[in-house]
């Protein structure tokens, strides 16, 4: 199966991804930076969270690393290169901290990325991931017009090579990777309104729609369902992040 980012790359996409930043989203390990550390982002997009750290590091170095460098700030105190999770273009042992945030989701072989990064990391190196776990996302109300939509949207992530659910798994799979001390913590994050949620799910199955996959009966179904909730009334949505913490 292709892997790809199933979100893309439009405008709206890039906006999402732009708005978050190192106190949100990687507050979880901000404590563990010090002064001269060398950390990188894995997966990093636009840059928005990996920018956050170098004002903790100061004099160490910052380093981003995506498959996508159309989205990388044309100027930035962070060394932006463009790379793969599965062959980082990064030294063995000469990182400190390696850090990923909605980027293991998208993965179809989590297992050698994990790998990758113990490869780079330092011994007594810190991996920190912040991935989500779609089973456990709070929507209230949960509809079965809601419930028809996940599931197309979950199918387009599958479609893309990646995994839903891939919070759920990430702890197993970082010890299998030889990691050490590891420890999670599930976060509840209003990500965004109810009702734009259906929004992007719609559009999302919409486009897919318009590429004419063999499975179109199935996102044609997902696609009304969506359109239902999104005309329907308000709700809450809370996303499930796994945030996880080891040591090489």
């Amino acid at each position: 199966m292709l892997e790809g980012y199933a979100p893309g790359f439009a405008d709206d996409a890039l906006s999402m991804m732009s708005a978050r930043t190192a106190s949100d989203r990687a507050g979880f390990v901000l404590r563990t930076l010090e002064p001269g550390m060398r950390v990188l982002d894995a997966g990093c997009g636009p840059g928005s969270i990996t920018r956050g750290f170098v004002p903790i590091v100061g004099a160490g170095r910052v380093l981003g690393v995506d498959t996508e460098p159309r989205q990388f700030p044309a100027e930035s105190t962070v060394d932006f290169v463009a790379g793969s999770v599965y062959a980082l273009p990064v030294p063995s042992e000469s990182i400190d901290l390696a850090f990923a945030h909605a980027l293991f989701e998208h993965l179809n072989r989590p297992a050698e990325a994990l790998l990758e990064l113990r490869r780079v990391l330092r011994p007594g190196g810190v991996l920190a991931l912040s991935t989500s776990d779609w089973s456990r996302a709070r929507l209230q109300p949960k509809t079965v017009n809601v419930v028809a939509a996940l599931r197309g949207h979950h199918l387009l992530r599958r479609r893309a090579g990646g995994d839903p659910f891939a919070g759920k798994h990430l702890a197993g799979s970082v010890r299998e990777a030889g990691f050490r001390e590891v420890r999670t913590h599930a976060r509840f994050r209003p990500d965004m309104p109810y009702r734009d949620l259906a929004r992007y799910v719609e559009s999302r199955l919409d486009a897919a729609l318009s590429a004419s996959p063999a499975d179109r009966d199935q996102l044609a179904s997902a696609a009304r369902s969506a359109w239902a909730w999104s005309h329907g009334g308000d709700g809450s949505f809370h996303q499930c992040w796994v945030e996880l913490v080891a040591v090489k």
